[in-house]
């Protein structure tokens, strides 16, 4: 009996007629993730340009992150697919990343994370270097990832 009061909320108690529910939609999982990533060099996202996405000018659709959440315990699972640059560590810039995902989703929501899984999808490749084999769009793409 001890072990389902410890879970209960005191508001549970003060108020035991009213039911309280938080429900985070998506995008604000997707929206903390971005400010997050922003702050982290070496890396891009797949598509589009993060300043776009910050402005919200890409509404619709957000890719490379996706949020599956635990209503029953109260935890988040989060996967981003991620541009990295050459010559960047990819142990340790993954390390990085789900560190500071891991902080910023729990600072923010109050969810414990229970997972976050970092793709690298695409190397993006260094400043001024050129590649025959890649024609002008592939190239352009790379640079507006990053």
């Amino acid at each position: 009996m001890y072990d389902q009061l410890k879970n209960m909320d005191a508001r549970e108690i003060e108020l035991p007629e009213t039911v309280f529910i938080r429900d985070i939609e998506s995008r604000v999982f997707q929206g903390i993730a971005f400010q997050c990533l922003a702050k982290i060099e070496g890396i891009g996202l797949l598509e589009g340009n993060l300043f776009d996405s910050l402005l919200g000018r890409e509404l619709e659709r957000v890719k490379g992150i996706h949020v599956e959440q635990d209503q029953k315990k109260q935890s988040v699972d989060i996967r981003v697919e991620i541009n990295v640059l050459y010559g960047v560590s990819i142990p340790e810039k993954a390390e990085e990343v789900q560190m500071c995902l891991a902080e910023e989703i729990s600072r923010w929501t109050g969810l414990h994370v229970a997972s976050v899984h970092v793709i690298f999808k695409e190397l993006i490749p260094p400043q001024g270097a050129a590649d025959p084999a890649a024609d002008s769009s592939s190239s352009k793409e790379f640079e507006e990832a990053f």
